[in-house]
């Protein structure tokens, strides 16, 4: 089996947007809904910590402990200079505590560059994955499907394509509970030849990995949110743009119906009788729901939240972590890694 280190989840509690009060305030809420959560390990300023944790009631809880980190790894960081100059941070010490096998699972809302680029160097990709992949689960018309890789690596080479469409099956397996999830490649058109080289060549690759994954072929950028697939495949580049995007035009939709709903009586009354519709519309579409995208294909479990993630979705990403850990997600990963392999490299030879 695959030895993925202790039953702990080790949360960095300094590099969110909102600041460590609201990450002492998810673990709380967590710890209320999730009774058979596994203990979390608080890593961060003790001296900032401590007072929080005193605050929300969840001092000397059993389920927490603390690890000291002087540093924190700030947004604007380059990658490596805060992987150099800041040895001390709330995220390598998270890291280091995979690595030491003393927790299996690291949340962090910190910057997503240094997050992957510490996670890789110390981690390292797990037996035959060459790069790691950023899931992001993403809403459709009748539930929910996984964008893969959403911006760890922007400049993917078909092989490492390949290995993300088996990386986010799995993912997909686990978070959407779909038993068998349909896989589609994102390009500019479903016919044959359409796309460039990079996507073509892993189109090829794909279609030799029946039994593995189950492939559905190309997909275009408007069968998104028609529930065609249950997993898109992409480079990191294309992936990033299209969660970005996403993400921007949820907001202005939803800058926009407050506008237009408190311009009058009449639309606010309509608001009024229509808020359960407009509710359900909130709720399928929020971030917050899943909370995390995990870096997938490392020697150990990374969650990235967003930076700006409210206490709901870092207790979601929380929950995640922990279905990660009991369902053993890295042990299916290299065992289908292994058998895609011996396709995927001949075909590229």
């Amino acid at each position: 089996m695959y030895d993925q280190g202790s039953a702990c989840i080790a949360v960095d509690a300094m590099g969110s947007d909102r600041g460590p009060a609201e990450i002492v305030a998810a673990i709380k809420l967590a710890l209320e809904n999730f009774p058979d959560l596994d203990p979390v390990i608080l890593v961060g300023q003790e001296d900032i910590l401590e007072p929080l944790l005193i605050k929300e009631g969840i001092d000397g809880h059993p389920k927490i402990s603390l690890v000291h980190a002087s540093q924190i790894i700030e947004m604007h960081d380059k990658p490596l200079q805060g992987m150099k100059t800041k040895k001390d941070s709330s995220m390598a010490r998270s890291i280091e505590l995979v690595k030491d096998g003393k927790a299996q699972v690291v949340v962090s809302c910190g910057n997503t560059g240094s997050l992957t680029a510490i996670g890789t160097i110390r981690l390292r990709p797990m037996p035959g994955v060459e790069r790691p992949a950023l899931a992001s689960i993403m809403p459709h018309k009748t539930g929910h499907f996984v964008l893969i890789d959403a911006g760890a690596n922007p400049a993917a080479k078909p092989e490492q394509i390949s290995h993300n469409a088996i990386l986010g099956s799995n993912y997909c397996k686990l978070a959407l509970g779909i038993e068998n999830p349909r896989v589609g490649l994102m390009t500019i058109g479903t016919e044959e030849g359409k796309g460039n080289e990079i996507v073509n060549n892993t189109n090829s690759i794909l279609k030799q990995l029946s039994g593995i994954i189950n492939y559905s072929g190309p997909i275009e950028g408007f069968q998104l949110f028609e529930n065609h697939v249950d997993v898109v495949v992409c480079d990191g580049f294309t992936g990033n743009i299209v969660l970005k995007t996403c993400e921007s035009l949820f907001n202005l939709l939803k800058d926009f119906m407050t506008e237009e709903l408190g311009r009058n009586p009449i639309r606010g009354l309509g608001y009024l009788m229509s808020k359960g519709a407009y509710d359900a519309i909130k709720n399928q579409l929020k971030p917050e729901r899943y909370g995390g995208a995990p870096l997938l294909g490392l020697n150990g479990n990374i969650l990235k939240a967003h930076g700006s993630s409210n206490r709901e979705a870092v207790m979601n990403a929380i929950r995640i972590a922990h279905e990660i850990i009991r369902k053993d997600l890295n042990t299916q990963i290299v065992e289908d890694i292994e058998k895609a392999n011996s396709f995927i490299y001949q075909t590229v030879s």
